[in-house]
């Protein structure tokens, strides 16, 4: 392995962790061979980490048809006194807010009642290769852009092949006004994937799951992308941050929720393994 690039040294290892569980005497003599955990952790360590969430609070972003989260202490169910540290040594918050809130998991039964909930959704897609598709140069002149099949193509004829079972991430800058201009934050139209590029990437390239910094896939009236993706099992996460951070290939992405039962969406936690 030591002349291949560190992010796909990473990957072939954490592939062939995944399995050594139930690997045969064999197997785990090849295991041996390609590398160990405690290798993986000391070149995954190495690397520098970029948070890609967003932090949320009750006055962020949000649709305007959910409304905006509220919390507050949490109290004594008897007394209605809230804990303190002070009286009780220790204190806690109540949330109240829905689901697709700050940076957020899409599973697919948001959109599609026969789809996976949160709870379904594979442990092993929570960590996958990272791609990322800069559109700020077109937004230069087209501010609300949708990444096309031909933007995609041309990012390929630069970077190479998007490879099968990655992260699709669109980077907009859009986060850059989560919390320093929140109405321009939630224009309407907004930078956007295009319906045939998503298709594109799910059905010719493979991809896993995509993001983006935007509350929505798209800008068409229907949600045509995200409809389309939710109803075919895919899942996303939205609200994404600091993907101007992120090379455009070569990082690795690690993504994890709660795991309510039957979830149809949670604020998640992500962030980027950079190679």
């Amino acid at each position: 392995m030591k002349n291949r690039p560190a992010g796909l040294r990473i990957a072939v290892l954490l592939t062939a962790l995944s399995g050594a569980a139930l690997a045969p005497p064999a197997s785990s003599l090849a295991l041996a061979q390609e590398g160990s955990l405690a290798q993986a952790y000391k070149i995954i360590s190495s690397k520098q980490f970029v948070d890609l969430t967003q932090s949320f609070s009750p006055l962020t972003p949000v649709w305007k048809g959910f409304g905006q989260a509220t919390f507050s202490m949490g109290a004594d169910p008897e007394t209605g006194r809230p804990y303190t540290i002070e009286k009780d040594g220790f204190r806690v918050f109540f949330y109240s807010m829905v689901g697709q809130y700050g940076t957020h998991v899409d599973p697919p039964a948001h959109f599609d009642p026969k789809g996976k909930t949160m709870d379904q959704l594979p442990l092993k897609q929570m960590i996958l290769p990272l791609v990322v598709f800069d559109m700020t140069p077109m937004l230069k002149t087209d501010p609300n852009h949708a990444l096309t099949v031909d933007d995609l193509k041309a990012w390929e004829r630069r970077y190479g092949r998007i490879p099968a079972g990655s992260f699709a991430a669109l980077r907009t800058d859009m986060y850059k006004d989560w919390d320093a201009n929140q109405q321009r934050f939630k224009r309407y139209p907004f930078p956007a994937w295009s319906f045939e590029a998503i298709r594109f990437l799910y059905e010719q390239r493979g991809i896993v799951a995509n993001g983006h910094e935007s509350m929505d896939t798209d800008t068409t009236p229907e949600l045509k992308s995200e409809a389309w993706l939710l109803k075919h099992g895919h899942w996303q996460i939205e609200v994404m941050a600091n993907l101007d951070k992120v090379p455009a290939t070569g990082a690795l992405i690690v993504v994890s929720w709660p795991k309510p039962e039957h979830g149809l969406g949670f604020p998640a936690r992500a962030f980027a393994i950079l190679p």
